[in-house]
């Protein structure tokens, strides 16, 4: 067995984030131990995931249908909107099983030193859909950091006019933290314990 084939695996998966060399060795010889049809399996759902995976047209979240499976749930309080920042905090969100609303996915937070203005998310897109489509309260899930909190202060500013309710998730989330690594307990009492704004 040749050791570039080895030396290329580990170079693509230290690609991944938060996969550095060392880990990156011990998933490519913990791959060569896999039964083929298993190593297959993980090949092909990488190849599918980035063959059909792309933003709900209605919430950004990602789907491989178009609207995605929460969107077109006739059985989901679409008076009830989750903002969140990106994709995998609505997953997080949904391991906890209390929210049964909708969602609106950011794709991104407020960060004008790093470029990243109003314009650059799905801000307008929440409001244009608040406009056609009134709903009872909006959910502000962003993270409890900087960007999350001046994401959160921005739309808040945009929604006073339009008197919807809108509530912030409580801080059970660790400040400086990102929802996605929360574990279900923490993210049940922060959606429990939201407040107004």
């Amino acid at each position: 067995m040749s050791q570039n084939i080895i030396e290329n695996l580990v170079t693509q998966l230290t690609k991944l984030p938060g996969i550095g060399r060392k880990t990156a060795q011990r998933l490519a010889f913990f791959i060569l131990t896999l039964p083929a049809e298993e190593a297959k399996d993980i090949a092909s759902a990488i190849v599918d995931v980035k063959e059909n995976a792309r933003f709900c047209s209605n919430c950004f979240n990602i789907t491989d249908v178009d609207p995605c499976a929460i969107c077109s749930d006739p059985s989901r309080d679409s008076n009830r909107i989750c903002v969140v920042e990106e994709p995998s905090n609505v997953l997080a969100i949904e391991r906890t099983g209390i929210f049964k609303g909708t969602y609106h996915v950011l794709l991104g937070a407020l960060s004008p030193l790093d470029g990243i203005t109003p314009d650059k998310l799905k801000i307008n897109a929440l409001i244009n859909k608040l406009k056609d489509n009134p709903v009872e309260e909006v959910i502000l899930a962003t993270n409890p950091n900087t960007k999350g909190e001046m994401t959160a202060r921005y739309i808040t500013e945009l929604l006073k006019p339009m008197n919807i309710k809108t509530s912030r998730i409580a801080y059970g989330l660790p400040i400086g933290s990102d929802i996605e690594f929360a574990d279900e307990v923490t993210l049940s009492k922060a959606l429990e314990g939201r407040r107004d704004i």
